[in-house]
């Protein structure tokens, strides 16, 4: 099992910090690792929203569809895929910490299988990588706003 849980303090409200991050539109401008978006389903997002993305991982091109199986607007969204060799569920969480100041914890938790399970210690730490650049990435776009 790979569980990866990161988080960061953003000098923003909590409900511009949670728009933003919950639009799989801005993906691509805070996560380094995605390159493109796909709405499969229509707007706006809700439970059921099914979004593809397709990203680069450890050098390697990875496409997959996210469902959105849980969307509390401002204070959390879940959303899984089941689909290839490394089954993910990624949560976001938020929480204000005074007026203009959110709290955000990024989850990715999976179990992989076949052959990725052996790489499974090395991933969550590359994972792990991955999720605090991306993070800090968020705050500096969102602080500078």
């Amino acid at each position: 099992m790979v569980d990866v849980l990161t988080e960061i303090t953003i000098e923003k409200p909590l409900d511009v910090v949670s728009d933003y991050a919950a639009d799989p539109d801005k993906a691509p401008v805070w996560y380094d690792n995605i390159r493109s978006v796909e709405w499969k389903t229509p707007k706006p997002l809700t439970v059921g929203s099914q979004v593809a993305f397709v990203a680069y991982f450890l050098g390697r091109k990875l496409a997959y569809t996210y469902k959105i199986v849980s969307y509390i607007p401002g204070q959390e969204m879940v959303m899984h895929t089941a689909e290839g060799p490394f089954p993910m569920e990624t949560t976001y969480t938020w929480q204000a910490d005074g007026v203009n100041r959110t709290h955000m914890t990024l989850r990715n938790a999976g179990r992989p299988s076949g052959f990725s399970k052996l790489f499974a210690p090395f991933m969550a730490t590359m994972m792990r990588k991955a999720n605090n650049k991306d993070l800090k990435k968020l705050k500096e776009i969102l602080e500078k706003a």
